[in-house]
């Protein structure tokens, strides 16, 4: 089954140490996607950004390395890959021996790509890069730009999505903006474990009600769901809601269990975020 009840996620496990790419579990997007409505072509572009912090394998002589991971699945594939399944994975890395790094991140790579396509045609690969350790010091910490919301004083009292708080000045002309926010959060659909998260919102169009914009992500404080599926219902409800010609959201989640996951959605062609962590992360 590809549900995520039948995921380790939630369960007592034993973590294996020996490499095994049948860890891996991905989960189809196709299900939450067709809760918002999406079912064929999709609206926007983009990936999710994740990084690994707990990266190890055993050299060639068997002296442990130690690495970071970026890693870039496409938001066209047709599986996420559920987190606790990808620390398993990395996990059983630990003892196994590889010729290089190379080896390693091509082995990464191919179960990542496979995993992310699973059963059907590979039609983008995951991206990985490894950062090796005499390089971490230029792994520097990075706030999200943009205009703060939270400097708003103002009330809130709804904790699960409601795009009716969402509106724009449709009738004026058209501004540019990019609006942030560290008050996001939700909660994992299978443990109920919350999820905490800073985004970014950038766009070109009818100017959005900044104080009914925070309120919104702020609603998001008692939604069940993975980050990939928050990102993308805010960028539809926004679209919705408040018509930008160009938009953009990204979020940045703090990490668990070593992996942070940074889902970004663009309606228009562009560079993907530089995968900077920040204070939270």
């Amino acid at each position: 089954m590809t549900t995520p009840n039948h995921s380790q996620l939630g369960q007592p496990t034993t973590y294996p140490d020996q490499y095994d790419a049948a860890l891996l579990f991905p989960i189809p997007r196709a299900s939450a996607r067709a809760k918002l409505g999406l079912y064929t072509s999709l609206p926007f572009l983009g990936a999710d950004i994740w990084t690994a912090f707990e990266l190890s394998w055993l050299g060639a002589r068997g002296k442990p390395q130690v690495a970071l991971a970026h890693i870039t699945v496409p938001c066209e594939s047709s599986h996420i890959i559920e987190s606790k399944s990808l620390k398993l994975y990395l996990n059983s890395f630990n003892n196994t021996r590889f010729t290089d790094a190379l080896d390693v991140l091509t082995r990464l790579k191919a179960d990542l790509t496979e995993a992310a396509w699973r059963g059907g045609v590979v039609q983008s690969s995951v991206g990985v890069k490894l950062v090796a350790a005499d390089v971490f010091d230029r792994e520097p910490i990075y706030e999200l730009d943009g205009l703060s919301l939270d400097r708003l004083d103002l009330d809130c009292d709804r904790y699960t999505p409601a795009p009716d708080l969402l509106s724009a000045a449709l009738d004026e002309a058209p501004v540019s903006e990019v609006l942030t926010s560290n008050l996001l959060r939700s909660n994992c659909p299978v443990t109920g474990q919350p999820d905490w998260g800073s985004v970014q919102i950038s766009y070109f169009g009818p100017q959005i009600d900044q104080a009914g914009l925070l309120r919104y992500i702020v609603s998001f404080r008692n939604h069940q769901g993975f980050h990939e599926d928050c990102v993308e219902r805010m960028f539809l409800d926004i679209q919705t809601r408040c018509r930008p010609h160009k938009l953009a959201v990204y979020a940045r989640y703090t990490r668990r269990g070593g992996l942070d996951i940074n889902p970004f959605r663009s309606s228009y062609p562009q560079p993907l975020p530089a995968n900077q962590r920040n204070a939270r992360q």
